[in-house]
C-alpha cells in the first residue's frame, strides 16, 4: 500500500495491516477505524475474539488524540491504561466499527472513550484509556513526519 496517496497518510499500521483494520474517519478529537472480519478473527467459540475488538479500541482511541491537519507531520503517543467491557458478541463476516473520541486531554497525557459496534449499530463493547504523548506530539502541529 502506497502511504503516501491514503487518505490518512500516516495512519499505516502493520499491526493494522495484519488485523485487517482500516481507518475510516478522523478528526480533531474523533476516529473510526473499521474492520471486516473474517475466519482468522474467529476464537474458539467461531464468534470474533476479543483481543480484535480491544485492540480496535486501543487504536480508535489513540488515533482520536493524536489528529495532526499537516500531512508532512505527525503525532504519537503510547498507551497507558486501557479497560474494556464487552456488552455483546460479534459474528464472524460482520464489520466492526470502533469510535474514539477524547474525553480529556492535558499537557502530556490525553483520556479517551470508545465505543465498537457491529454491522447493524449494536453495541459490541465499550472502553476507556490514557495515553501519553511522546516528544512533540502534545502539539497539535506534532512532529516532522520522518521522525520518529
Amino acid at each position: 500500500m502506497d502511504s503516501s496517496a491514503a487518505p490518512f497518510p500516516h495512519a499505516h499500521s502493520p499491526y493494522h495491516a495484519h488485523l485487517g483494520i482500516e481507518v475510516a474517519e478522523w478528526r480533531e478529537g474523533y476516529a473510526r477505524l473499521v474492520c471486516d472480519t473474517a475466519a482468522p478473527h474467529a476464537n474458539r467459540s467461531g464468534i470474533v475474539h476479543g483481543g480484535l475488538v480491544l485492540s480496535m479500541i486501543d487504536q480508535a482511541a489513540a488515533f482520536a488524540g493524536l489528529f495532526c491537519a499537516d500531512p508532512a507531520r505527525v503525532r504519537r503517543a503510547v498507551t497507558l491504561d486501557l479497560d474494556c467491557r464487552f456488552t455483546g458478541q460479534a459474528a464472524i463476516g460482520t464489520r466492526l466499527s470502533a469510535e474514539g473520541r477524547v474525553a480529556a486531554a492535558g499537557r502530556n497525557v490525553f483520556f479517551a472513550r470508545t465505543e465498537v459496534f457491529d454491522a447493524e449499530g449494536t453495541l459490541v463493547a465499550f472502553g476507556a484509556s490514557t495515553h501519553r504523548y511522546r516528544a512533540g506530539s502534545a502539539d497539535p502541529a506534532g512532529v516532522p513526519a520522518a521522525e520518529g
